[in-house]
Protein backbone atom coordinates (compact mmCIF):
# COMPACT_ATOMS: atom_id res chain seq x y z
CA UNK A 1 0.00 0.00 0.00
CA UNK A 2 1.09 3.21 -0.86
CA UNK A 3 2.25 5.61 2.38
CA UNK A 4 0.72 8.66 2.83
CA UNK A 5 2.94 12.06 3.25
CA UNK A 6 3.11 13.45 6.36
CA UNK A 7 1.24 16.65 5.87
CA UNK A 8 -1.79 14.38 4.04
CA UNK A 9 -1.82 12.30 7.52
CA UNK A 10 -1.97 15.64 9.30
CA UNK A 11 -5.29 16.58 7.59
CA UNK A 12 -6.89 13.12 7.73
CA UNK A 13 -6.08 13.13 11.61
CA UNK A 14 -7.56 16.91 11.89
CA UNK A 15 -10.45 15.32 9.70
CA UNK A 16 -10.91 12.57 12.14
CA UNK A 17 -11.12 15.37 15.40
CA UNK A 18 -13.91 17.65 13.42
CA UNK A 19 -16.05 14.82 12.55
CA UNK A 20 -15.72 13.28 16.55
CA UNK A 21 -16.54 17.00 17.36
CA UNK A 22 -19.65 17.25 14.95
CA UNK A 23 -20.83 13.76 16.03
CA UNK A 24 -20.79 14.75 19.81
CA UNK A 25 -22.53 18.05 19.27
CA UNK A 26 -24.91 16.29 17.52
CA UNK A 27 -25.30 14.03 20.60
CA UNK A 28 -25.38 16.54 23.05
CA UNK A 29 -28.03 18.71 20.73
CA UNK A 30 -30.41 15.37 21.67
CA UNK A 31 -30.39 16.30 25.47
CA UNK A 32 -33.08 18.19 26.99
CA UNK A 33 -32.38 22.01 26.39
CA UNK A 34 -32.10 24.43 29.46
CA UNK A 35 -32.07 27.59 26.75
CA UNK A 36 -34.17 30.28 28.52
CA UNK A 37 -34.51 32.09 25.13
CA UNK A 38 -35.84 28.61 22.99
CA UNK A 39 -37.22 26.49 25.77
CA UNK A 40 -40.00 24.77 23.34
CA UNK A 41 -36.77 22.98 22.01
CA UNK A 42 -36.56 20.89 24.83
CA UNK A 43 -35.81 17.10 23.69
CA UNK A 44 -35.19 13.76 26.21
CA UNK A 45 -31.72 12.75 26.00
CA UNK A 46 -31.13 9.03 25.49
CA UNK A 47 -30.25 8.90 29.46
CA UNK A 48 -33.33 10.56 30.41
CA UNK A 49 -35.46 8.53 28.33
CA UNK A 50 -34.07 5.28 30.26
CA UNK A 51 -34.57 7.13 33.37
CA UNK A 52 -38.44 7.73 32.54
CA UNK A 53 -39.01 3.73 31.76
CA UNK A 54 -40.31 2.29 34.28
CA UNK A 55 -40.56 -2.34 33.77
CA UNK A 56 -44.10 -3.42 34.74
CA UNK A 57 -45.28 -6.57 35.42
CA UNK A 58 -45.57 -8.95 32.87
CA UNK A 59 -48.67 -8.82 30.68
CA UNK A 60 -49.25 -5.03 31.75
CA UNK A 61 -51.29 -3.19 28.35
CA UNK A 62 -48.63 -0.54 27.39
CA UNK A 63 -48.02 1.93 24.59
CA UNK A 64 -45.17 4.52 24.84
CA UNK A 65 -45.77 7.59 23.61
CA UNK A 66 -43.22 10.65 24.03
CA UNK A 67 -45.26 14.39 24.36
CA UNK A 68 -42.75 17.49 24.51
CA UNK A 69 -42.02 18.04 27.90
CA UNK A 70 -43.31 14.02 29.04
CA UNK A 71 -43.33 10.83 28.35
CA UNK A 72 -46.80 8.43 28.73
CA UNK A 73 -47.41 4.29 29.50
CA UNK A 74 -51.03 4.25 28.32
CA UNK A 75 -53.04 0.98 29.21
CA UNK A 76 -55.54 0.40 26.73
CA UNK A 77 -57.68 -1.38 28.74
CA UNK A 78 -58.15 0.93 31.88
CA UNK A 79 -57.90 3.44 29.19
CA UNK A 80 -55.72 5.39 31.67
CA UNK A 81 -51.88 5.68 31.66
CA UNK A 82 -49.70 3.25 33.67
CA UNK A 83 -47.82 6.41 34.55
CA UNK A 84 -46.22 9.29 33.04
CA UNK A 85 -42.84 10.52 33.56
CA UNK A 86 -40.93 13.93 32.84
CA UNK A 87 -37.92 15.65 34.18
CA UNK A 88 -38.91 19.62 35.87
CA UNK A 89 -35.82 21.41 35.48
CA UNK A 90 -35.42 24.61 38.07
CA UNK A 91 -35.64 27.05 35.18
CA UNK A 92 -38.62 26.13 34.07
CA UNK A 93 -40.77 26.70 37.25
CA UNK A 94 -40.76 30.32 35.91
CA UNK A 95 -42.09 30.54 33.21
CA UNK A 96 -45.73 31.52 32.59
CA UNK A 97 -47.22 29.75 29.47
CA UNK A 98 -50.48 30.70 29.91
CA UNK A 99 -52.96 27.60 30.94
CA UNK A 100 -54.21 25.84 27.91
CA UNK A 101 -57.75 23.78 29.01
CA UNK A 102 -58.07 22.47 25.88
CA UNK A 103 -58.71 18.82 26.49
CA UNK A 104 -57.67 16.20 23.21
CA UNK A 105 -58.07 12.75 21.96
CA UNK A 106 -54.66 11.25 20.67
CA UNK A 107 -56.43 9.08 18.48
CA UNK A 108 -52.72 7.15 18.03
CA UNK A 109 -52.92 6.25 21.68
CA UNK A 110 -55.26 3.04 21.65
CA UNK A 111 -57.97 3.24 23.90
CA UNK A 112 -57.51 6.92 24.71
CA UNK A 113 -60.33 8.68 25.92
CA UNK A 114 -62.13 11.36 24.68
CA UNK A 115 -62.99 14.30 26.32
CA UNK A 116 -66.84 13.83 26.64
CA UNK A 117 -65.84 10.18 27.76
CA UNK A 118 -65.15 12.46 31.61
CA UNK A 119 -68.71 14.57 31.23
CA UNK A 120 -71.06 14.28 34.29
CA UNK A 121 -69.03 11.46 35.78
CA UNK A 122 -68.85 12.80 39.34
CA UNK A 123 -64.32 12.80 38.67
CA UNK A 124 -62.20 15.09 37.46
CA UNK A 125 -59.70 15.12 34.37
CA UNK A 126 -57.18 14.25 36.42
CA UNK A 127 -53.55 15.07 35.47
CA UNK A 128 -50.82 12.98 35.81
CA UNK A 129 -48.23 15.98 34.65
CA UNK A 130 -49.51 19.13 35.51
CA UNK A 131 -49.87 22.23 33.20
CA UNK A 132 -48.41 23.76 35.94
CA UNK A 133 -45.35 21.77 35.16
CA UNK A 134 -45.39 22.87 31.48
CA UNK A 135 -45.41 26.47 31.32
CA UNK A 136 -42.11 26.82 29.63
CA UNK A 137 -43.33 25.76 26.23
CA UNK A 138 -46.89 26.61 24.41
CA UNK A 139 -46.42 23.10 23.02
CA UNK A 140 -45.85 21.66 26.10
CA UNK A 141 -48.81 22.80 27.82
CA UNK A 142 -51.39 21.67 24.94
CA UNK A 143 -49.52 18.06 25.17
CA UNK A 144 -50.39 17.95 28.63
CA UNK A 145 -54.20 18.25 27.81
CA UNK A 146 -54.06 15.02 25.72
CA UNK A 147 -56.69 12.72 27.78
CA UNK A 148 -53.80 9.96 27.61
CA UNK A 149 -52.46 12.24 30.77
CA UNK A 150 -55.74 11.69 32.40
CA UNK A 151 -57.27 9.77 35.09
CA UNK A 152 -60.67 9.81 37.06
CA UNK A 153 -59.45 11.78 40.06
CA UNK A 154 -62.10 13.12 43.05
CA UNK A 155 -62.04 16.43 43.09
CA UNK A 156 -61.24 16.55 46.73
CA UNK A 157 -58.28 14.76 45.97
CA UNK A 158 -57.53 16.53 42.56
CA UNK A 159 -57.77 20.30 44.49
CA UNK A 160 -56.47 19.09 47.26
CA UNK A 161 -53.34 17.35 48.69
CA UNK A 162 -52.39 16.35 44.66
CA UNK A 163 -52.33 19.59 44.32
CA UNK A 164 -50.24 20.37 47.30
CA UNK A 165 -47.81 17.59 46.20
CA UNK A 166 -47.26 19.36 42.73
CA UNK A 167 -46.83 22.65 44.46
CA UNK A 168 -44.29 21.11 46.75
CA UNK A 169 -42.51 19.22 44.15
CA UNK A 170 -42.16 22.60 41.83
CA UNK A 171 -40.61 24.30 45.13
CA UNK A 172 -38.08 21.49 45.24
CA UNK A 173 -37.10 21.32 41.68
CA UNK A 174 -36.46 24.53 41.95
CA UNK A 175 -34.49 24.68 45.25
CA UNK A 176 -32.34 21.09 43.36
CA UNK A 177 -31.88 21.99 40.15
CA UNK A 178 -33.99 19.27 38.57
CA UNK A 179 -36.63 16.43 40.04
CA UNK A 180 -37.34 13.76 37.59
CA UNK A 181 -41.36 12.71 38.61
CA UNK A 182 -43.80 9.67 37.95
CA UNK A 183 -46.97 9.67 38.45
CA UNK A 184 -50.00 7.24 38.02
CA UNK A 185 -52.76 5.71 39.07
CA UNK A 186 -52.86 2.23 41.23
CA UNK A 187 -55.59 -0.44 40.80
CA UNK A 188 -56.48 -3.65 42.53
CA UNK A 189 -58.92 -6.08 41.95
CA UNK A 190 -61.91 -4.28 43.44
CA UNK A 191 -61.29 -0.93 41.59
CA UNK A 192 -64.00 -2.36 39.10
CA UNK A 193 -66.15 1.19 38.84
CA UNK A 194 -65.78 2.52 34.86
CA UNK A 195 -66.80 6.10 34.07
CA UNK A 196 -68.02 7.45 30.21
CA UNK A 197 -71.13 7.00 28.61
CA UNK A 198 -69.87 5.99 25.36
CA UNK A 199 -67.03 3.17 23.67
CA UNK A 200 -64.37 4.18 25.91
CA UNK A 201 -65.24 3.83 29.50
CA UNK A 202 -62.11 4.42 31.68
CA UNK A 203 -61.47 2.94 34.76
CA UNK A 204 -61.28 4.59 38.69
CA UNK A 205 -58.08 3.90 40.20
CA UNK A 206 -58.69 3.73 44.18
CA UNK A 207 -55.00 5.55 44.91
CA UNK A 208 -52.57 7.61 43.06
CA UNK A 209 -49.14 7.42 43.40
CA UNK A 210 -46.25 9.67 42.54
CA UNK A 211 -42.26 9.36 42.48
CA UNK A 212 -39.19 11.70 42.83
CA UNK A 213 -35.79 11.47 42.12
CA UNK A 214 -33.34 14.46 42.90
CA UNK A 215 -29.35 13.62 41.25
CA UNK A 216 -28.44 17.10 40.75
CA UNK A 217 -27.67 17.30 44.52
CA UNK A 218 -24.49 16.36 46.86
CA UNK A 219 -26.49 13.32 48.26
CA UNK A 220 -28.96 11.63 45.82
CA UNK A 221 -32.84 10.91 47.35
CA UNK A 222 -35.93 9.80 46.50
CA UNK A 223 -39.11 9.49 47.63
CA UNK A 224 -42.68 7.80 46.95
CA UNK A 225 -46.06 8.99 47.86
CA UNK A 226 -49.27 7.35 47.58
CA UNK A 227 -52.86 9.00 47.95
CA UNK A 228 -56.41 7.23 48.08
CA UNK A 229 -58.36 8.74 45.35
CA UNK A 230 -60.47 10.93 47.67
CA UNK A 231 -60.03 13.88 49.96
CA UNK A 232 -56.52 12.97 51.51
CA UNK A 233 -56.26 15.37 54.90
CA UNK A 234 -53.28 15.79 57.02
CA UNK A 235 -49.14 16.07 56.96
CA UNK A 236 -48.16 15.48 53.64
CA UNK A 237 -45.34 13.05 55.23
CA UNK A 238 -48.03 10.85 56.42
CA UNK A 239 -48.43 10.01 52.65
CA UNK A 240 -45.03 8.96 52.29
CA UNK A 241 -42.91 5.86 51.84
CA UNK A 242 -39.81 4.44 50.26
CA UNK A 243 -39.56 3.75 46.42
CA UNK A 244 -39.24 -0.08 47.50
CA UNK A 245 -42.36 -0.02 49.30
CA UNK A 246 -44.26 1.60 46.22
CA UNK A 247 -42.27 -0.75 44.47
CA UNK A 248 -43.25 -3.64 46.00
CA UNK A 249 -46.55 -2.68 46.28
CA UNK A 250 -47.30 -2.28 42.22
CA UNK A 251 -44.65 -4.79 41.03
CA UNK A 252 -43.08 -2.08 39.13
CA UNK A 253 -39.50 -1.16 38.88
CA UNK A 254 -38.26 2.24 38.88
CA UNK A 255 -34.55 3.74 37.78
CA UNK A 256 -32.89 0.50 37.01
CA UNK A 257 -30.90 2.56 34.96
CA UNK A 258 -28.85 3.77 37.89
CA UNK A 259 -26.07 2.19 38.99
CA UNK A 260 -26.97 -0.04 41.84
CA UNK A 261 -25.59 1.33 44.57
CA UNK A 262 -27.11 4.86 44.46
CA UNK A 263 -30.84 2.77 43.01
CA UNK A 264 -30.11 0.66 46.10
CA UNK A 265 -29.74 3.87 48.30
CA UNK A 266 -32.29 6.08 47.45
CA UNK A 267 -35.18 3.80 46.84
CA UNK A 268 -34.88 2.12 50.15
CA UNK A 269 -34.75 5.57 51.96
CA UNK A 270 -38.16 7.48 53.33
CA UNK A 271 -36.48 10.81 53.75
CA UNK A 272 -39.45 13.36 53.79
CA UNK A 273 -37.47 15.13 56.15
CA UNK A 274 -34.80 15.56 53.74
CA UNK A 275 -37.03 16.52 51.34
CA UNK A 276 -39.16 19.08 53.24
CA UNK A 277 -35.94 20.82 55.00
Amino acid sequence: MKRLPKWAMFGLIFSFILIGTGCMLAINSCSKNDDPENPGNQKPSESAVDLYTVTLPWGTPEQIKEYTGFTVSFNKDNHTPNYVAWELLDSEVSYDVDRSDNFWQDLEIEGCPAHADYTHSGYDRGHMCPAADQKWSVEAMNDCFVMANMCPQAHELNAGAWEALENKTRQWAKRDKAVWVIAGPIYDENDTKRIGLYNIHPRVPGNFFKVLLALEVEEPRAIAFVFPNMASPGNMMEYAMSVDDLEEMLGYDFFSVLPDDIENKVEAKRSFAEWNR
